[in-house]
């Protein structure tokens, strides 16, 4: 049976058949792959990386993946270009926005406009013009409701739409399926979370029906129930689609028995069944062209409109995130418009943008991208990710994946040596290939024999190869991301003897960046200077660059009262000059000048104008601070360190002092000292 519903489970025990070989042969297939990379793979890896912990078959091309994104992201150029947009109405009706498309017979791109120039002199052509309306395209467009959930699709909608990791989802997922407590009987809440298959059982499909017809009315229903297919390559649709057992039990109901992440997902996987089998809605799309009085400027308006919500009015997809905004601008909604409507040019702008490069991906994106690639299953993305971060070859830094530099270096390597074997083609080859297995088309021992007899041989042929060897693909390959801008000798001299070439080398435990004069000359700096994806704190010191006074390595640490800067290691006799830092600086955005500027704190602000005493700014236990007159007084979140300034400084110093919750009260001014008598409660 392929659906987990009474009558299926009665019709399948009238037909009961043997076991099926070829799928058993297929699980054997794929069990023994991965038990034959990972097994033989990671020892490579920690005798030629020490430090390195594991790769696998599909781990390590999901780790390519995200390394390679980050390449193109150091790569790319951005390109200035100039948007120029205006607001107008009609008469005193509601104004609305449209951006200029044409403009004496040019038609504009997104990257037609380069300079600021030029798009001063369209600015100002547009406001010396008047304008009406050209044409008015309004037509009807339907939107098609999703089918229910895969393992896939419900781990990215999780992940857009409620902010859930993959592996969250899962747990959650499996919660669900396992059941809760409902009027003293346990149970089970949505079928089995790990499928490739949008196909709905028919009694499922009635049950919906029903239910629509029911709560909203037979128009929100297609005359004939909808049959999905799945687009994903290499699906196995063993199980049915992602959805409630039963439809009747709505998230309002079963609020009350779920704690909040349950909720949360059961309520997108009942809405996304239930919208799947629903009527498409209608939107109502409006594209108006305004020209001026010469026929030479263009601006074009868009908007769009509900006309009837049929799935909408249970299930709305979320976006991307880099696709929100472009959408939300043709969602405006237009007064009502007419050919040669008059209209007034309320004001017109232009607008400075760079192209940006390509978004890191995000767990959504990477499941979505190893589903289109064929690559692994669904059900096991969530694991896959999760070993990831926890070998901390990657870091989830604003919910997107940022290469460690171990993980860079770890991709370099298979990069470089087992090039085949993270390619992606041959990964979504060998899930072919096991498919194929899967409908008795191959012999599972014969592509494991095949596999393995090259495999093995690359194995044992990169065992061999000298550390020297490696440590220079390595230099060589990742020179440009150590020591920017391009890796060259010249920008490689040591910043400690002056006469060594810094470069990659491999100690013991782990990848590290040192002078080719070690171990005469110290100068080195670990990978491991990043925060840590589980807990937000540093795994280790985090370089910064050099102290110009001292020729010392400046680090950012974490200590037991928060995060710090230092210079150099210090003495028994000497201890390093350190600084705290501020709430309101992110230790992975400082740089050396930010690092520089702060370690010369504290700093002279000036004279108080009443007494002509110093007030200087400087950071103390209790953070940033302005010091007058031997008395400190704290800044405000608001205020950087940096740019405080001297009147920002003689503001705070005659602000009362509040500690706590306290709340001020004034009561008047004292009739000899001329000052506010307040007090606190």
């Amino acid at each position: 049976f392929n659906e987990i519903t009474k009558n299926a489970v009665l019709e399948s025990l009238k037909e009961p058949r043997k076991v099926d070989k070829n799928l058993v042969n297929a699980y054997l297939a794929r069990r023994a792959l991965d038990f034959l990379v990972g097994f033989n793979l990671s020892p490579v890896l920690w005798r030629k990386l020490p430090g390195s912990k594991s790769a696998g078959r599909v781990q390590s091309v999901a780790l390519k993946i995200i390394t390679e994104r980050e390449l193109e992201i150091e790569k790319f150029n951005p390109e200035e270009y100039w948007s120029l947009k205006a607001i107008f109405n009609k008469n005193q009706d509601k104004q609305f926005e449209g951006k200029l498309i044409k403009i004496n017979d040019n038609k504009i791109d997104k990257l037609s406009i380069k300079t600021e120039t030029e798009a001063s002199n369209f600015l100002e052509k547009i406001n010396l013009s008047k304008y009406k309306i050209k044409e008015i395209q309004k037509k009807e467009t339907k939107r098609n409701p999703y089918a229910a959930f895969t393992t896939s699709s419900m781990q990215i909608e999780a992940s857009r739409k409620l902010g859930f990791s993959a592996n969250q989802t899962m747990r959650t997922a499996q919660k669900l399926y396992e059941g809760t407590e409902i009027d003293g009987e346990t149970t089970g809440l949505i079928t089995y979370m790990r499928t490739d298959s949008v196909i709905m059982s028919k009694d499922a499909i009635a049950e919906v029906r029903t239910y629509v017809i029911k709560k909203l009315g037979e128009n929100y229903i297609p005359n004939e129930p909808r049959v999905y297919k799945s687009k994903a390559k290499n699906a196995q649709e063993a199980h049915e689609c992602i959805r409630p057992t039963n439809i009747n039990l709505d998230p309002s109901y079963l609020k009350k028995y779920l704690n909040v992440d349950e909720y949360k997902l059961y309520e997108i996987i009942w809405q996304r069944a239930v919208s799947s089998q629903m009527a498409s809605a209608i939107i109502d799309q409006v594209s108006v062209n305004i020209e001026n009085e010469n026929s030479d400027i263009i601006f074009r308006s868009n908007g769009s409109s509900i006309k009837f919500p049929g799935m909408l009015a249970v299930y709305q997809e979320s976006k991307e995130e880099d696709k929100k905004e472009d959408e939300e601008k043709d969602s405006n909604l237009l007064p009502p418009l007419n050919a040669d409507d008059a209209l007034n040019l309320i004001k017109a702008e232009k607008n400075q943008h760079f192209t940006m490069p390509p978004p890191r991906y995000t767990e959504a994106s990477l499941v979505k991208k190893l589903e289109e690639l064929g690559i692994g299953r669904p059900s096991t993305y969530a694991s896959i990710i999760k070993v990831l971060q926890d070998r901390e070859y990657v870091i989830l830094d604003k919910k997107r994946f940022n290469p460690h530099d171990r993980g860079r270096v770890v991709s370099v390597f298979l990069e470089n040596y087992f090039n085949k074997y993270v390619e992606y083609d041959f990964t979504a080859d060998m899930e072919n290939q096991l498919d194929e297995i899967s409908d008795g088309k191959l012999d599972w021992k014969e592509v494991i024999q095949k596999f393995w007899d090259t495999f093995k041989k690359l194995c044992d042929d990169t065992i061999g190869k000298s550390n020297r060897e490696i440590i220079d693909v390595l230099d060589n390959a990742l020179g440009p991301h150590f020591f920017p801008p391009m890796g060259e000798d010249k920008d490689r001299k040591c910043p400690i003897c002056e006469n060594g070439r810094i470069g990659l080398k491999v100690g013991k435990f782990g990848g590290f960046v040192g002078c080719s004069n070690y171990p005469e000359c110290k100068y080195t700096v670990q990978f491991n200077q990043i925060k840590d994806a589980k807990n937000g704190v540093l795994t280790g010191p985090k370089e910064i660059g050099i102290y110009p006074e001292t020729g010392e390595v400046i680090t950012i640490r974490e200590g037991p009262y928060g995060v710090y800067m230092q210079v150099g290691e210090g003495t028994d006799e000497k201890k390093p000059k350190r600084v705290s830092i501020p709430k309101n600086f992110e230790p992975d955005e400082i740089g050396l000048n930010t690092a520089i500027q702060l370690l010369a704190l504290p700093r002279k602000l000036g004279f108080h104008p009443d007494n002509n005493l110093t007030i200087s700014a400087g950071i103390g236990m209790y953070g940033p601070y302005i010091l007058h007159n031997k008395k400190y007084k704290g800044l405000e979140k608001t205020d950087n360190i940096l740019d405080v300034g001297l009147e920002r400084a003689i503001e705070l110093i005659a602000k009362p002092t509040i500690r706590g919750n306290a709340t001020l009260k004034t009561y008047g001014e004292h009739p000899e000292e001329k000052k506010e008598i307040t007090s606190h409660d």
